[in-house]
């Protein structure tokens, strides 16, 4: 099955080839980016089914289902307009990038309309569904963050070298007014003088973290022993693949 016009789309998503490919396999994900009652049954001959907000239902087929690179599925209007069911080609192919994964889609059309009707569509598409599997990988950020603070407060550097170890990558990078550190082992003793020159200061999170595409921010309070709000500012933590912190950029309000 071929056609004459044809759309491309590339992103990269900060999660692992298989937590990406899982939207693909399993229906409950497959209608998180695409709207409820849309489902998938992921073999070739499988039917695919999507059922946008607004009522409007595309229909398709699996061609093609090699896990976790590839899947191809058919791509027509129940109503027959724009597109007749079996009328276009969608291709979804996933490479590793990095610690995250490219995805590159394209969408093969008969009628060069139809395809120029689908650039925004997929525009917005995609990036919501890369915002629903930053969404899932990160799920644990909140606690993530709350760690990263208590290891600020822990005296003890073999301990809190261990703590650090389970919530942020080797190479994590810290900068801000006061650090600029690559790398766990060059933290600690970052830590340590902030303990000397800031003594039993607390900084913690204040509120929920907006997290998009693992980006978060963070507004965070730093309190001294007897209460007293010493300073407030904002941190911008980047997220691995895995979830571990990957750098945290702090912005000081004194």
């Amino acid at each position: 099955m071929t056609f004459p016009h044809r759309l491309d789309r590339t992103i990269t998503i900060r999660a692992t080839q298989d937590t990406v490919f899982s939207f693909f396999t399993d229906s409950a994900r497959w209608a998180s980016w695409w709207g409820a009652g849309s489902t998938i049954d992921a073999r070739p001959g499988g039917g695919v089914r999507i059922r946008l907000a607004d009522g409007t239902e595309v229909t398709g087929e699996v061609l093609e289902f090699l896990a976790p690179e590839r899947i191809s599925f058919s791509y027509g209007f129940v109503s027959g307009r724009p597109i007749a069911p079996g009328g276009s080609l969608v291709t979804i192919e996933l490479q590793p990038d990095g610690d995250g994964t490219r995805l590159h889609l394209w969408h093969e059309f008969a009628d060069e309309a139809a395809r120029d009707e689908h650039v925004q569509g997929w525009r917005y598409q995609l990036a919501l569904f890369s915002n629903l599997v930053a969404d899932q990988v990160h799920a644990g950020a909140a606690a993530i963050v709350d760690a990263w603070f208590e290891a600020w407060l822990e005296v003890d550097v073999e301990a809190r070298g261990k703590s650090l170890a389970r919530i942020a990558t080797p190479e994590v990078r810290f900068r801000d007014r006061f650090g600029c550190t690559d790398g766990i082992a060059d933290l600690l003793p970052h830590i340590s003088a902030a303990q000397r020159f800031m003594p039993n200061i607390q900084m913690t999170r204040r509120g929920d973290i907006r997290q998009c595409q693992g980006t978060g921010l963070v507004e965070w309070t730093a309190i001294t022993p007897d209460g007293q709000e010493r300073a407030t500012g904002t941190n911008v933590f980047v997220f691995a693949a895995d979830g571990r912190i990957e750098s945290v950029t702090g912005f000081w309000k004194m």
